[in-house]
């Protein structure tokens, strides 16, 4: 499988989402699997709010998977899929499987896949190099079959899934008077066809023998070992080559690590990991998945080509309002309505910004130009989306275009735009057991002009009563947020949509005279302050009149 088909794009909007930055996400994903084929997820950059929700329900659509950031994985980049293996393969098997695949660690798998240990070039090597005990073989519990695979040897008495696991491995090169004072019960005997030689080994109660250069053994011989119970196998190559190979038939087990083993899982950052992998000598590191199956391998130069996530980007193009980690992701499209803000990318990408009230717009605008047949469900997204951005066209960002394109989704999602408006609008400003945290957060994005940085929060409702409800609660809760996000000014807009007007809640240092300044308002002019609270009469919409206003206080 490419890593074009594996690899997911994911279609996000911006922390804090609203209506249009989900139901955008959704829409646009679907879009764009229909016209590439190609794999697309809408994800979202916080949690759901509760006109979302009702959305969302009504119209029987799943929410976009929750993503806390889009930080490079080790599941991003590439990983050499090598195959685990059996504990009990033989040495020399090992080595041909580790030329064959280029490389240099082998994993160790049981039957379920999971990790039982690494066995390395560097371990092969020493147990060549580095092992004088004659009865390493036993210790190491060598399975017949492996020493018949190493030797390409064949089978003449015994049973080839039997161990070797006692005594130790002797070159029978003397003559048979000189065999007994050598052979001890249990060993293993490489010997030639003197017939001698094979009965001496078999009387001194020897495990197994083997018989070189491809000698054939007698009828007696096979009798006696089978009365015995010595194994007896032949082997093509002679006394000195078998004696040499031999080792090779050892298990990986043996001599493989299986303690303080260094691994990653694939859901670990690339950040979080490369240090671990520069303090440590080793060249390849085991990854893992949340199961704990062995997956591949990875090495520091893996990293060297590691790609970041595949986003689109919905409803905003402000790095501070972007999801964690977007610094590192590979963008590839902005959808917005939104003035141009500070997300950076490192290649060209594919940008459509439109004067419009809604990023939905946008979207249904871009179904019709690929002929692409709008559902009833996304229609019913789309026009949620726009009815929540214009506040049902009363918004001055709402334009012609807008309102257009919300009557025509309304008509294929076979709703009644001005009943299921009301409906929804209540469903979003019902605050009723909610803490003011929740509240603030429900629609809060975070500005900077100049040297000057500040967050605005918005509720609007149709219910005047619940609006004077909630002024003391989050007017004392301002304080405690300004601590917190540590920036100059807080605001909070509470809009009425009926009145088409906001009182706005101030917090921070020179943010009420801010305001004043920015909507050139004083007490003459009809002004009417209280603490920190200011009517703004005609003002519904953050993004069209209460930023810009305040871009332009903020640089006079």
């Amino acid at each position: 499988m490419s890593e074009e088909r594996i690899r997911k794009t994911v279609v996000i909007g911006h922390k804090n989402p609203d209506t249009d930055s989900i139901c955008s996400a959704i829409c646009y994903a679907k879009l764009k699997k229909e016209v590439t084929g190609r794999a697309y997820e809408p994800g979202r950059a916080g949690h759901i709010n509760e006109e979302t929700q009702f959305v969302l329900n009504y119209f029987g659509a799943e929410p976009p998977r929750l993503i806390e950031n889009v930080k490079t994985q080790v599941k991003d980049i590439e990983i050499r899929e090598t195959k685990g293996v059996e504990r009990s393969i033989s040495l020399k098997k090992a080595w041909n499987l580790m030329q064959d695949a280029n490389a240099v660690t082998l994993a160790a798998v049981n039957s379920s896949g999971i990790l039982e240990g690494l066995i390395t070039v560097g371990d092969i090597t020493k147990s060549y190099m580095n092992v004088y005990d004659s009865s390493i073989l036993s210790k190491a519990r060598t399975q017949y079959s492996n020493i018949l695979e190493t030797l390409e040897g064949a089978l003449i008495v015994g049973d080839e899934n039997g161990y070797f696991q006692e005594g130790k491995v002797l070159v029978a090169a003397a003559n048979p008077d000189m065999m007994e004072y050598y052979i001890s019960p249990h060993d293993l005997v490489i010997l030639g066809n003197r017939y001698e030689s094979q009965l001496c080994a078999i009387e001194m109660e020897a495990d197994c023998i083997i018989v070189c250069e491809g000698a054939a053994v007698s009828m007696t011989i096979r009798k006696l070992a089978q009365e015995r119970g010595c194994t007896v196998m032949t082997t093509p190559y002679d006394t000195y080559t078998a004696a040499r190979l031999i080792n090779q038939s050892m298990p990986i087990s043996y001599f493989m690590r299986t303690e303080n083993l260094i691994t990653f899982e694939d859901t670990d950052y690339i950040d979080e990991i490369k240090d671990v992998m520069a303090s440590k000598r080793h060249r390849d590191f085991p990854i893992l998945d949340k199961d704990g199956k062995y997956k591949g391998m990875i090495s520091r130069r893996n990293l060297l080509g590691a790609r970041g996530k595949q986003i689109i980007l919905v409803d905003h193009n402000e790095r501070n309002q972007a999801v964690e980690g977007i610094e590192n992701a590979e963008i590839l499209e902005i959808i917005d309505h939104h003035k141009l803000g500070t997300v950076e990318t490192i290649s060209p990408v594919f940008f459509r910004n439109q004067p419009v009230g809604c990023t939905a717009t946008i979207i249904y605008q871009m179904y019709n130009e690929n002929n692409v047949q709008i559902d009833s469900v996304t229609a019913g997204l789309l026009c949620s989306a726009i009815i929540s951005d214009t506040l049902l066209f009363r918004s001055p960002t709402c334009t012609r275009i807008d309102e257009l394109a919300a009557l025509a989704l309304a008509g294929v999602a076979g709703i009644n735009i001005d009943r299921y408006a009301a409906e929804m609008f209540a469903a979003g400003s019902n605050l009723r057991g909610k803490s003011d945290e929740e509240i603030f957060y429900q629609d809060f994005k975070r500005f900077s002009a100049g040297k000057v940085s500040f967050g605005v929060a918005q509720i609007s409702s149709l219910n005047a009563d619940e609006l004077a409800d909630l002024k003391e609660r989050m007017q004392a809760y301002l304080k405690d947020a300004h601590a917190e996000h540590k920036v100059d000014m807080l605001f909070f807009m509470l809009t009425n949509i009926l009145t088409e007007s906001t009182e706005l809640l101030c917090e921070g240092n020179g943010a009420e005279n801010l305001i004043r300044a920015a909507f050139h308002l004083d007490t003459e002019d009809g002004a009417t302050p209280v603490g920190s609270r200011i009517e703004l009469p005609g003002v519904v919409s953050r993004k069209k009149q209460l930023i810009p206003a305040i871009m332009i206080a903020c640089e006079a």
